[in-house]
């Protein structure tokens, strides 16, 4: 076992399977999370896992990094050094980071009853909770823009969630001044100027991001078409994280309403669909 692998497995047996939303399990050899439970949370196969703590695995790539790294809940430290135990270059500040901090993986495990997902400054969703999966649609099998509100509003609005004239006219307002300001906090973000560059060939994007316009996000209430529950109404509100440029958005209904009894429906038929 090389160091990587050594310093992998010490990080895996410090991670109690509690402090990241998963049940005990039984008798365990070790106080830690288990390979199959680290796989799960990375998302890759447990013979990877095997293979990275005994050494007999190529180096890999940035993005399998990050995703060990909010799996084991490292500090930006921690995320630094493995990235160069690796023999990969650490994350540049002048790229979009998709490192999420302990603190808000924390806040996605134990935000059980609010559907939640986590974006970068491009707008591109990192992770989210089971119920959100469940109320706007799995992500799971959606890859690269796939995942981008933005790309998927302009590009492939197939979602769920209805908008009036109103709200779409500020949610776009408030998405172009984001990756206006994320492009200028990121320049040198190839990904990013990508993404723009392929928004630029919708015209109605291009118009918005040649006028001087500004938006903000606000709360709202937004209109949910779901096929097994039926429509309703639900509150959405997006957080910024200071000093970590990540969008947390969230949804919630307020207590003893026909939404907080969709949200329990989904919370059992809509999981159960997911495990399928």
């Amino acid at each position: 076992m090389g160091e990587l692998g050594r310093t992998l497995h010490a990080w895996r047996d410090r991670v109690a399977p509690a402090d990241v939303g998963l049940p005990p399990g039984g008798k365990r050899r070790a106080p830690g999370l288990r390979r199959e439970e680290l796989a799960l949370l990375a998302g890759l196969s447990v013979d990877y896992i095997v293979r990275l703590e005994q050494g007999r695995s190529d180096s890999p790539s940035a993005q399998v990094l990050t995703a060990l790294a909010r799996a084991l809940r490292l500090s930006d430290a921690e995320r630094n050094h493995l990235f160069v135990l690796a023999g990969e270059v650490e994350p540049s500040p002048g790229r979009i980071s998709t490192y999420i901090p302990p603190g808000v993986q924390r806040i996605v495990d134990q935000l059980e009853g609010a559907p939640l997902c986590v974006c970068d400054a491009s707008w591109t969703m990192i992770t989210w909770n089971p119920l959100f999966a469940a109320l706007a649609g799995d992500p799971s099998p959606w890859h690269g823009r796939q995942r981008n509100i933005i790309y998927r509003h302009f590009l492939a609005p197939a979602d769920r969630f209805e908008q009036t004239p109103e709200q779409q006219r500020d949610f776009r307002a408030a998405m172009v001044t984001d990756l206006r300001a994320s492009l200028s906090r990121h320049p040198n973000d190839t990904d990013l100027r990508a993404l723009i560059e392929e928004l630029r060939t919708v015209p109605d994007f291009a118009a918005l991001w040649d006028q001087p316009m500004v938006g903000f996000h606000r709360s709202e209430r937004k209109v949910v078409r779901h096929p097994e529950v039926g429509p309703f109404t639900i509150d959405c509100d997006v957080l910024a994280v200071p000093g970590n440029d990540l969008r947390i958005v969230v949804y919630t209904a307020a207590p003893n309403s026909e939404a907080a009894e969709k949200l329990r429906l989904l919370s059992v038929i809509g999981l159960q669909e997911l495990s399928r």
